[in-house]
């Protein structure tokens, strides 16, 4: 059985990703790219796989990381997290990217609340 996230802002659901789905955003000071690869379970949320292109300014690789092409990737070892809140100032390079099975969608490009995403029924 896939498991659904939703994503919510100010408590409405905007939008569900069924499965494994993909997170990436641009570093407003390094204007590096950064994506994390999330899979929802019963749990939580579990983070399977982080790549960052560069370093510098809080964007160290992980433990572990090894280069794949212009990315440095590595997998954190974290517990399940409840939710994610994504901050969504409108004032940073670009907005959250969130890719699954059916393509990517751009999130919290325009000022707007925190945008939450957790596992739903």
């Amino acid at each position: 059985m896939t498991m659904v996230v939703c994503i919510i802002a100010g408590g409405k659901a905007m939008a569900v990703v069924a499965g494994v789905f993909t997170l990436g955003w641009t570093h407003s000071v390094e204007k590096t790219e950064w994506q994390e690869r999330w899979s929802p379970t019963a749990k939580g949320l579990v983070l399977q796989e982080a790549r960052v292109q560069g370093s510098g300014a809080g964007m160290e690789p992980g433990d572990g990381a090894h280069r794949e092409g212009k990315w440095w990737v590595w997998t954190p070892s974290l517990e399940p997290v409840p939710e994610l809140v994504l901050a969504a100032s409108g004032a940073t390079v670009s907005g959250w990217r969130l890719c699954d099975a059916d393509g990517c969608r751009e999130l919290g490009r325009q000022t707007q609340t925190p945008l939450v995403l957790r596992p739903c029924d």
